[in-house]
């Protein structure tokens, strides 16, 4: 044999052992900070299942919701980094940063990023009422008429209330904004016409523009969504707009960064796996991959600018 090869046959034979070790020291618990249901849930169960075709192991989810998805960063981020316990975060973990003021850790250097695993862009809905079909028009109208328009939020500090406090910080608009306690009873308030305007995740906001109960104004993303392509991007009139809520797989900061590439490499297998990017497409997210190094320089970037838009909007929480 070869040094080649023997390095070859010895580095699968470490991997192998270290797959060993962990499933004989019990499952590796994916902790998500959110009840089941839901695109957290959905891609944490994806991974579940099809992880240890990869990495040797069980894997099983384990759900922690509160405080934006807080409480299960904070037990991530303080657990024994050999590996069995990681996180699938949302874009709260990076809005966090700035909502909260004193956060029991810091969202990248407590943490060993995996891989970036979902983007999740925003459509711009409104009733059928409202007397605009586009953002130029919903721009006119606002500006005719102040302060009369009204946009829910599905929280304080969700990516659908940055979305919204960037569309007016661009605009120069005045939009009412009106916060709801989650997705479910805006989206309500929506429909029954009490309120005119939401940013929605393309899941829930499909049907509804497919019965047209509402009408698409405008979707987050810089580039129109493959599943609604007729959904002009929110870029196209203001330059620059792309606010797209995420989802990513961390461990904690001190874990074996060779068991993290292995993990990276295993999440993209499962992306690149055509039922699991349709299943992805479902719930109206797009599946990314990323290596290790590119989650962290991504997570970096998106504390930052989402820090911005909390400070400009003077949200807090916490």
């Amino acid at each position: 044999m070869d040094r080649r090869s023997f390095m070859g046959a010895l580095g699968a034979g470490m991997a192998a052992a270290s797959g060993l070790a962990r499933a004989q020291g019990g499952p590796t618990r994916i902790i998500v900070g959110a009840t089941p249901g839901g695109g957290t849930d959905t891609v944490a169960r994806m991974l579940a299942a099809q992880l240890g075709k990869y990495v040797p192991g069980t894997y099983v989810v384990e759900n922690r919701p509160g405080a934006g998805g807080n409480i299960a960063a904070q037990a991530v981020a303080h657990a024994d980094p050999d590996g069995r316990t990681l996180l699938v975060c949302y874009t709260s973990h990076a809005i966090n940063a700035t909502l909260y003021g004193n956060l029991p850790f810091d969202p990248v250097k407590s943490f060993q990023p995996i891989a970036y695993v979902a983007s999740a862009p925003s459509i711009l809905v409104a009733h059928p009422s409202v007397q605009a079909n586009n953002v130029p028009e919903l721009i006119a109208l606002a500006k005719s008429r102040p302060g009369t328009l009204n946009i829910a939020l599905p929280g304080i500090g969700s990516a659908g209330h940055l979305c919204a406090e960037v569309l007016k910080q661009q605009t120069k608009v005045d939009l009412v904004l009106v916060p709801y306690k989650g997705t479910a009873p805006a989206m309500t308030d929506v429909l029954g016409g009490q309120v005119q305007l939401m940013f929605a995740g393309a899941a829930l906001a499909g049907p509804q523009l497919q019965g047209k109960t509402l009408k698409a104004l405008g979707v987050s993303s810089a580039k129109r969504m493959e599943t609604l392509p007729d959904i002009p991007p929110i870029a196209d009139t203001l330059p620059g707009y792309d606010f797209n809520a995420w989802y990513g797989l961390l461990g904690p900061a001190g874990m074996d960064r060779g068991l993290a590439d292995r993990l990276s490499e295993a999440t993209g297998h499962i992306l690149a796996d055509a039922s699991n990017r349709s299943r992805l497409m479902d719930e109206g997210l797009i599946a990314t991959g990323s290596t290790p190094d590119g989650f962290r320089q991504f997570l970096v970037t998106e504390v930052d600018r989402w820090g911005r838009v909390v400070k400009a909007s003077g949200a807090r929480a916490g």
